[in-house]
């Protein structure tokens, strides 16, 4: 949410950090992963009626149900589709809509754990935190990284998800060969809003550190119009980054040459929750490693070209 370098094909392995091992609660069925077509992501109209506020009725995992805060629109971690299948979650405030990827897979496991069932709830990046705190969704699953900033509103579980950075330029740009993010000192560099996207571009020396913009395809628009040199994005993005726009090139570097910071990706939760979040924890504990890559790479196969 792994300083080794990542290959960008579609069947890439990502390295990680190991996982604090708790008891197990829960693991997943690995034969449910076999790869299916890419999902088509189309977008459908949120429903006029938000889901409520209302503090009784917002009780966590009311009537059985968890309601799971994401973006559906940042593969492979969430996206939306049009069919459901098995490896979907109806999307509660789109008609006709279904959630998929990474985070509704670890999202169906925890809600396992917990006994209850899980529902997305499609809602912008910075409103997700508003949303827990109003009760409108019970946990955020999003590829949402624990930081202290964020800690001092909502909990968080331990990591479900590591990753690391890299920066992308476009096809024949004079960075393109860049083996330091110490060669973009001098360079245009732009983030995503309220993100570690943002926050690790001071860790080179000399950058012109842009005002960041709200989304990551922002981000990419801005590349894509020269507006800056290049921009910041999570490796484990490279393969769908790169397909949707065959101009652009992802920089991974070897470790030590690139950002200092591994990315922790975590479910956040409300505050007062601290046995639930004991709970997601060992159900989180119970998911091998080799579980997560299989995973993450039928994530990757899934998502929506």
């Amino acid at each position: 949410m792994t300083n080794a370098r990542i290959i960008p094909t579609t069947h890439h392995e990502l390295s990680r950090r190991d996982f604090l091992k708790l008891s197990s609660l829960s693991s997943l069925t690995l034969a449910a992963l076999t790869a299916c077509g890419p999902a088509a992501q189309e977008e459908a109209a949120v429903d006029d009626a938000a889901p409520s506020t209302d503090a009784e009725a917002a009780a966590f995992g009311s009537e059985g149900v968890l309601r799971v805060g994401m973006e559906a629109a940042y593969a492979p971690y969430n996206w939306q589709a049009t069919a459901e299948s098995e490896f979907t979650i109806p999307i509660e405030n789109v008609s006709g809509a279904y959630a998929d990827g990474y985070d509704v897979q670890i999202a169906k496991t925890v809600a396992e754990g917990l006994g209850l069932e899980p529902v997305a709830v499609k809602l912008e990046w910075d409103g997700l935190i508003e949303a827990l705190g109003q009760g409108q969704i019970d946990v955020i699953i999003a590829g949402m990284t624990a930081t202290p900033e964020r800690a001092e509103s909502i909990d968080f579980t331990e990591p479900y998800y590591v990753g690391t950075y890299g920066l992308m330029v476009q096809a024949g740009s004079p960075y393109e060969n860049a083996t330091s993010i110490q060669d973009f000192a001098g360079a245009a560099v732009l983030g995503q809003k309220d993100t570690l996207l943002d926050d690790v571009i001071d860790e080179i020396e000399g950058v012109n550190h842009l005002s960041p913009v709200p989304t990551v395809p922002d981000q990419v628009s801005n590349l894509l119009s020269g507006a800056c040199d290049a921009i910041t994005f999570d490796v484990g993005n490279i393969v769908s980054m790169t397909e949707a726009h065959p101009e652009l090139v992802g920089i991974i570097f070897e470790e030590g040459k690139g950002f200092s910071e591994e990315v922790p990706v975590n479910i956040g939760i409300s505050k007062g929750n601290d046995d639930v979040v004991a709970q997601m924890n060992d159900i989180l504990a119970g998911i091998s490693e080799d579980e997560r890559q299989a995973i993450w790479a039928a994530a990757v196969e899934r998502q929506p070209e």
